[in-house]
């Protein structure tokens, strides 16, 4: 028996990165959940969903892969326009398309703040703030045109939220002469993501559209050093990393109506990280 609160079964759900570690893991759990999803991806070939979801999930009748650069205007309206052809309108939007930047980077990508290149931070900027911002004015649009409310589902970091704790990276210049900064683009592109959130949920509380932040903590990879896991397990509460698919709980919350009364809101689960 379905829970009526938590059921999304029917709804259009655009899922941004969705062939990503944790957007795979969300894109699989609202299909378990009957809901039809579109995958939005820079290169969204069957091959690479395969690879991501499993050759089962890649082919379910409910799953819609689209080619979308979420920089950029038109690419975006061209992949919503792809999705209102096959389903109508969406119901719900994820924005989880990010870069981030792993301990195993280059050190031109991860050295000092002072010396950091400006390149790459307009990059990560551009992906994770600005392309969060385009989706989300995009896909309101189409609502408000259509009269019908939504959610709208912005994914941060806990290092949007703190500084990086950077003691945690220190082991890589005592292993190889050579430092890991966490980058300063990563925290300053989510920091924005919390505001972004507020505003439109202001704005667009009365027309029925919900918008919230979900923030993650880290999750665990198979080609992420022993050093790097012992380091963060020893800083986190829980004594671990999440798993991919832990995150999948509080998506489903704020797709729902069990959040029919939550806008503007910061969903953390992050293993109690932010509660030190």
């Amino acid at each position: 028996m379905k829970d009526p609160l938590f059921d999304v079964s029917g709804k259009i759900v655009v899922i941004t990165g969705g062939l990503g570690q944790i957007g795979a893991e969300f894109v699989k759990e609202f299909l378990r959940r009957d809901a039809k999803v579109a995958v939005f991806s820079r290169t969204a070939s069957a091959l690479k969903a395969e690879k991501a979801l499993t050759k089962a999930y890649a082919q379910h009748t409910n799953l819609l892969l689209v080619t979308a650069d979420i920089t950029k205007k038109d690419s975006i309206n061209n992949a919503l326009d792809a999705v209102e052809a096959k389903w109508g309108v969406s119901d719900v939007l994820i924005n989880n398309a990010g870069i981030d930047t792993q301990p195993s980077a280059p050190p031109e990508v991860s050295g000092p703040f002072e010396t950091f290149p400006e390149e790459v931070f307009r990059e990560v900027v551009e992906t994770n703030l600005v392309g969060t911002f385009l989706m989300t004015q995009a896909f309101g649009a189409r609502l408000i045109k259509a009269g019908k409310g939504g959610s709208i589902i912005n994914v941060g970091s806990i290092y949007g939220m703190l500084s990086p704790v950077q003691d945690i990276y220190a082991y890589k210049k005592e292993m190889t002469g050579v430092p890991f900064i966490k980058p300063v683009a990563y925290s300053a592109a989510k920091s924005g993501i919390y505001n972004l959130t507020r505003y439109c949920a202001t704005y667009w509380a009365k027309q029925g559209i919900r918008v919230n932040t979900l923030t993650p903590s880290g999750v665990w990879r198979e080609t992420q050093d022993e050093h790097f896991h012992k380091n963060y397990h020893a800083r986190m509460p829980m004594g671990r990393m999440a798993k991919a698919d832990e995150f999948n709980g509080a998506v489903v919350f704020l797709a729902s109506d069990a959040s029919t009364y939550m806008t503007g809101s910061n969903l953390v689960v992050d293993g109690g990280w932010t509660a030190w």
